[in-house]
């Protein structure tokens, strides 16, 4: 910028990014963030990041919980069918675990006779049978109970 009515030249000069010195007075210019702006963009993305961890987390725990209840069925079947498939005499309380093909599952069988008088004699071979099957030291348990018809 050239001032001519004051017979001398005066220039305007850009020093550093962030000052303008004209005519030798220094003023500082509006670029760049301050204090409070990076503040609260810090505290922006921080609320923003733990939304998102809060939900990934909750995603997880839902995997987790509808993976056991997907399982689990399966797995009280398959004890009930063992149970079916043994000699009548093995046929009692006993509990276990699923080895090392489903790692952290438990379980536990009972089994008792049934007694009422609207059957008659017909319940000295009716057994009923109850399977529970937990995970995660009983952090999450499913129960499955049948009757079966047994001669002895």
């Amino acid at each position: 910028m050239i001032d001519r009515h004051a017979g001398a030249m005066q220039l305007t000069k850009f020093n550093n990014k962030n000052r303008v010195q004209t005519g030798g007075n220094p003023v500082i210019s509006a670029a760049g963030f301050t204090l409070l702006e990076t503040m609260v963009a810090v505290s922006i993305i921080a609320i923003v990041l733990v939304s998102i961890y809060k939900l990934h987390i909750q995603t997880i725990s839902m995997n987790i919980t509808a993976k056991f209840y997907a399982t689990a069925p399966f797995l009280a079947q398959e004890k009930i069918s063992e149970l079916e498939l043994s000699p009548l005499s093995d046929m009692s309380d006993d509990a276990g675990d699923f080895g090392d093909e489903f790692p952290g599952y438990t379980w536990n069988l009972s089994v008792e006779d049934i007694e009422t008088d609207l059957l008659g004699d017909i319940t000295s071979d009716i057994k009923k049978i109850d399977v529970a099957v937990a995970f995660n030291n009983d952090e999450f348990n499913y129960e499955l109970r049948t009757y079966r018809f047994i001669r002895e």
